[in-house]
């Protein structure tokens, strides 16, 4: 299906609140402890212009096009999808950019800064985690950017998201880390840095840059409440593009091992139904026909605890697991059903194309 003109970025909702207090004390103390040292606060920059002169070369916009089908085309016969951004990670020509940029299209217009175009119909994605990989064939080597380590960044730490919010390529804006590992259950698989430099239609597929000009997030969804930025923008973290983008290079897609369950983390009151104890595994919810978890004997209500000997106290910690066994290796899943422990031995298999697309679940792995 052909949809209109927009620019790309996914946007959800947000529901949010506040509180805050003091308290005064009416005596003073008789005896007062020296204040604590304050620690130095880092130099204030005046300016990023150093940091933007490097980045913004390599920062491109991406016009997705579709072939006509039912729309009004264009004087080439084409239908624009809509814009977003991407950025450069390999001088010949590599860029990387959110799966829902280029989702549709049959042709993509690369602009780079300096005003050179490419048009290209080479690009592979993930949908899984909203990532993809297009290639260009430029005549002489292009600036490119450096994927940084995300896991080193820390809440509080500046950050410059680049891109072209509604299609004004090259804008920049500052902010912050304000969170870190979000999952927001918008794609398969999730890690998410919460940022409030303002991030807006257009901007998906661009950098989120530290100050060392190392990139450390793909701009790719804002929570909001009148479908503009209202402060929390979501970036994909560097390492799990990093993960993707080598398989997408290397083989066009990602491969992924899976058991075939639903699981639910055992809260508190998952715990005070099962009599167990709380965060001690994850209560599987439902077995996929014909999938490794039911081969090797996996039913609904067991609380698996351990894969492979690595210890499983959420959803999250499973899905890591799994997804870092080799395919087609046999594991032990140890798992409590009645009370009981026992031990399944459960060969990794590759996902289905469409798994995990479907869900009424917390984790699905």
């Amino acid at each position: 299906m052909v949809r209109r003109s927009r620019p790309a970025l996914v946007v959800v909702t947000l529901a949010v609140g506040a509180a805050g207090g003091f308290l005064l004390n009416s005596f003073p103390l008789s005896v007062q402890a020296e204040p604590r040292a304050a620690a130095p606060a880092p130099q204030e920059l005046t300016s990023y212009r150093d940091i933007v002169k490097d980045v913004v070369p390599a920062v491109v916009s991406i016009e997705a096009r579709a072939k006509a089908r039912r729309f009004r085309a264009r004087a080439d016969g084409s239908v624009e999808l809509g814009l977003g951004s991407g950025l450069i990670v390999d001088p010949k020509g590599v860029i990387l950019t959110n799966y829902h940029v280029i989702d549709g299209a049959d042709f993509l217009d690369v602009r780079l800064a300096d005003g050179r175009t490419y048009s290209t119909q080479d690009m592979v994605g993930d949908k899984k985690t909203d990532l993809a990989i297009v290639r260009v064939k430029p005549d002489k080597p292009l600036p490119f950017l450096t994927l940084g380590d995300s896991s080193k960044m820390e809440v509080g730490d500046r950050v410059l998201a680049v891109g072209a919010p509604f299609g004004l390529a090259g804008s920049v804006t500052h902010g912050i880390v304000s969170a870190k590992s979000r999952n927001m259950k918008m794609n398969v698989y999730e890690d998410f840095l919460q940022t409030d430099a303002a991030i807006n239609p257009g901007n998906s597929g661009g950098p989120l840059v530290s100050l060392d000009g190392k990139v450390i997030g793909i701009n790719s969804a804002i929570k909001t409440r009148t479908g503009g930025f209202q402060g929390v923008g979501l970036a994909i973290s560097s390492n799990l593009a990093k993960a993707v983008m080598t398989q997408l290079l290397q083989d066009g897609v990602v491969h992924r091992g899976y058991l075939g369950v639903e699981v639910h983390d055992v809260d508190q009151q998952v715990a005070c139904q099962l009599g167990v104890k709380e965060h001690s595994g994850v209560l599987v919810t439902r077995v996929f026909p014909k999938s490794p978890g039911a081969k090797g004997g996996l039913k609904p209500g067991d609380v698996v605890t351990t894969i492979d000997g690595k210890p499983v106290r959420e959803g999250s910690e499973l899905q890591k697991v799994i997804l870092s066994l080799p395919l087609g290796k046999s594991v032990e899943v140890v798992y409590v059903r009645d009370g009981e422990s026992k031990v399944a031995n459960v060969v990794v298999e590759e996902q289905p194309e469409d798994y995990g697309f479907e869900r009424s679940r917390d984790d699905e792995n």
